[in-house]
């Protein structure tokens, strides 16, 4: 199960870096989102994928009992998500800004610009 996460995870930054080679603004800002989705399931799967309990110790007790699920990955990945959806945000503010400025999603004709 982990060789095929591995495979995607490759397809996944494959077409990111695609993408955000592109001229247009949009597909970058979509490359961008796929990028922070294959960084989620590479700290998914670095996490290891262990069914388990919850990481609750029982009354008495100094360690946990069984296989239980590790938290940290789930953790970093929840704020991975909220970075993620933050950066998003504000690049398709700058894009619409940038549209509304020049008039076209063509990095090269942004480059050309002088304002």
């Amino acid at each position: 199960m982990e060789n095929l996460f591995a495979f995607v995870i490759g397809g996944l930054y494959a077409t990111a870096l695609f993408m955000m080679l592109r001229r247009s603004i949009v597909k970058l800002v979509i490359g961008l989102m796929i990028l922070s989705n294959a960084a989620n399931l590479l700290i998914f799967t670095g996490g290891g994928l262990v069914r388990g309990a919850p990481p609750l110790i029982p009354e008495g007790l100094y360690q946990p009992v069984g296989a239980i699920a590790d938290p940290l990955p789930q953790a970093l990945i929840l704020t991975a998500i909220v970075i993620s959806f933050g950066v998003l945000a504000f690049a398709v503010v700058l894009i619409h800004r940038a549209y509304e400025v020049i008039g076209a999603d063509d990095m090269n004709e942004m480059k050309s610009t002088d304002l």
